[in-house]
């Protein structure tokens, strides 16, 4: 619907002062909806045209209120004007609140960044994983500190956010808090989020983040070789719970699941497949991508070593998976125990699942992407190394093809 606004000045018999002048008011009418509010002019009511809406004759005083009339209307379909380019609703509330400055005031970078944390919270689980949210609320606490350290103040107005600050942030994070690069860029990366909501919401005219053009570098991420994963596999450990931590990252190594996707995993997540056998589809926590996993022996071994596990009884779960730190701080130990020399993690598990477990034993990529629940292939290619020994096989078979049928040498023409 179009809106349809109206300006009228008229004087204001009944509030009259002690010397007989009367307030000349401003009465703006938006689809019915009236807004009065006084010019702060009087005028002696003889003097006042109420056809005209505005003081009669030529005098001084006449123009200079009539000029100052003129200016509020111009003022007035500016400020109309304004919220219609920043496609806010013209209504009796919003012109009002724009006319009275209720709308300048200033909003400061926390609570905006803070309210944006606390959404990311309530859709745990449902488009967002609990990572996620971690991650942005250790940006938020480098932020707040990173205010005090540089500015002496716990907040700042987002007008006064500029590119000087989103550079000297970022130094902050290198020099003083000591991140490497990918971790300092991806926290500028979660803050550069925070000023897309203040530009979305036209609460910010200019993008401070525009020329901030931070790059990741490649990580070298470590997995474990064919040799490395049967010495864990084949380890009996006299301990019952470096036994459960072993066999959980072994069937992670042979399923390529997160820890997260490792801990939801339930009965119903395993199906029969295509072929006949049993799978696993899941959709992945993090990307929300469906997972198609056909279930390997060694996996299955470990499903049904828990089946009557008494957490995967009362849980419906495949696994009893203890936290993610205690896993890894167990892997640890067991790297330790294996000798080998390589910092286990639990996620080094993907990795190792992506080389040494498919690719080395020549799946394709394209494949391992699909069951890791990648969107795109790029993304496996930075878990999945061609190892010197693939390489070696496959140019073996080109050697092979090359010896079993010799190149004609050309014949010359005398």
């Amino acid at each position: 619907m179009k809106t349809k606004v109206s300006i009228l000045f008229y004087a204001k018999r009944a509030k009259a002062n002690v010397s007989g002048l009367v307030p000349i008011y401003t009465r703006i009418t938006i689809n019915g909806k009236r807004i009065e509010l006084s010019s702060n002019r009087f005028v002696e009511i003889s003097k006042w045209s109420t056809e005209a809406g505005k003081m009669k004759g030529n005098s001084e005083e006449a123009r200079s209120i009539n000029n100052h009339l003129d200016m509020l209307r111009i003022q007035i379909i500016d400020m109309q004007m304004e919220l219609v380019h920043k496609k806010i609703p013209v209504t009796s509330e919003t012109l009002k609140s724009k006319i009275l400055g209720v709308d300048e005031r200033e909003r400061m970078i926390i609570p905006i960044y803070q309210n944006h944390n606390d959404k990311i919270e309530d859709l745990i689980g449902n488009g967002y994983a609990y990572g996620t949210l971690e991650r942005f609320k250790i940006s938020l606490k480098h932020l707040k500190e990173f205010i005090l350290w540089k500015y002496n103040v716990s907040d700042i107005s987002i007008t006064k956010i500029d590119y000087a600050f989103v550079t000297e942030f970022e130094f902050y994070l290198r020099s003083i808090k000591k991140c490497n690069n990918n971790t300092a860029v991806k926290y500028v990366r979660n803050f550069r989020k925070i000023i897309k909501i203040c530009l979305d919401n036209d609460w910010l005219d200019k993008n401070p983040c525009s020329r901030y053009e931070g790059k990741m570098k490649e990580v070298e991420r470590d997995f474990l070789t064919e040799e490395e994963l049967s010495r864990i596999y084949n380890k009996r450990f006299s301990s019952e719970r470096l036994t459960l931590v072993k066999d959980i990252f072994i069937f992670s190594c042979y399923t390529g699941l997160a820890y997260v996707d490792v801990k939801g995993l339930k009965k119903d997540h395993i199906a029969i497949g295509i072929d006949g056998e049993k799978w696993i589809f899941k959709n992945r926590q993090k990307t929300d991508t469906k997972s198609k996993i056909p279930v390997l022996p060694i996996a299955q071994e470990i499903i049904e070593k828990y089946a009557n596990h008494p957490r995967c009884l009362n849980e419906d779960s495949i696994l009893p998976i203890l936290t993610n730190q205690k896993m890894n701080a167990y892997l640890k130990e067991i790297g330790d125990l294996c000798d080998i020399s390589k910092e286990i993690t639990f996620h080094m598990a993907r990795h190792t699942f992506a080389t040494s477990v498919t690719l080395t034993n020549g799946v394709p990529i394209e494949t391992v992407s699909k069951m890791l629940g990648h969107k795109n292939i790029q993304t496996t290619q930075h878990y999945a190394k061609i190892l010197d020994k693939k390489v070696s096989e496959d140019m073996q078979l080109l050697r092979n093809k090359f010896s079993m049928k010799p190149i004609q040498k050309e014949q010359k023409i005398n």
